[in-house]
């Protein structure tokens, strides 16, 4: 690890939060505590962080509340959310309220340990693109990463072993976030042909899913938009 990354954990469950901090030490990382998010916030006025573990459910000051707090100050860091429910994370994903991922409870320190690695590792890239263009060349979409000139795929920090053509579709997808392509429009973008059969691209794009998803059958990154095409979602 080339640099020595801060991280604040904000959680009112204390063994929870001294868990977290163990295995994110082991990693070399420096850590810091807060019971909740009036606490974090203090953190974060006296430190630079780099990435925040924050839950959604504590006293005094809830996680929405410090989240919203920490991006009306500008701060820019990777925030990623725990909760006890799916159903409170749809509400806050759908309320755009500026989180960068999150986790559901229970998980295990290994899925933690993925996310925070890579979240820390496009946050790395962001402060440095000021410095520097060189990462004009690699896309991202919440987790998932496509590098043209190493012609590499990762997902969560996790290389994927795509073919050519799988990698050429999610190319296309992913340089395009929310643009629906129909199968024919990415048959000719790709074979550079007039799309005769279109049942390859189906079968790509169930490969793709297998490789990139979680759970394949619904799917976080790559959509179908019934009767039109496919897209990878904005996140």
């Amino acid at each position: 690890m080339e640099a020595k990354y801060r991280i604040l954990i904000v959680e009112d469950d204390k063994e929870i939060r001294e868990g977290i901090e163990i295995y994110l030490r082991n990693q070399g990382y420096e850590v810091y505590q807060a019971a909740n998010g009036r606490e974090g916030l203090s953190v974060v006025g006296e430190k630079e962080i780099h990435l925040a573990i924050v839950d959604i459910m504590m006293p005094v000051m809830d996680g929405v509340t410090m989240l919203m707090k920490l991006r009306d100050m500008g701060q820019e860091f990777p925030v990623i959310m725990l909760s006890a429910k799916s159903e409170e994370v749809d509400k806050i994903l759908g309320l755009n309220m500026g989180a960068d991922d999150y986790v559901t409870k229970p998980f295990t320190p290994m899925e933690l340990l993925a996310r925070v690695n890579s979240h820390l590792r496009r946050y790395s890239k962001y402060l440095n693109a000021t410095k520097s263009e060189n990462t004009e060349h690699i896309y991202t979409i919440g987790g998932l990463e496509l590098n043209e000139e190493t012609v590499e795929v990762s997902v969560d920090g996790n290389p994927v072993k795509m073919t050519p053509m799988e990698f050429k579709i999610v190319q296309l997808l992913i340089k395009n976030p929310g643009r629906v392509f129909s199968a024919d429009e990415i048959y000719e973008r790709i074979w550079n042909e007039k799309a005769v059969n279109t049942d390859t691209i189906m079968v790509h794009v169930r490969n793709i899913r297998e490789k990139i998803e979680i759970d394949p059958k619904n799917p976080k990154y790559l959509k179908v938009v019934w009767g039109v095409g496919y897209k990878i979602e904005k996140q």
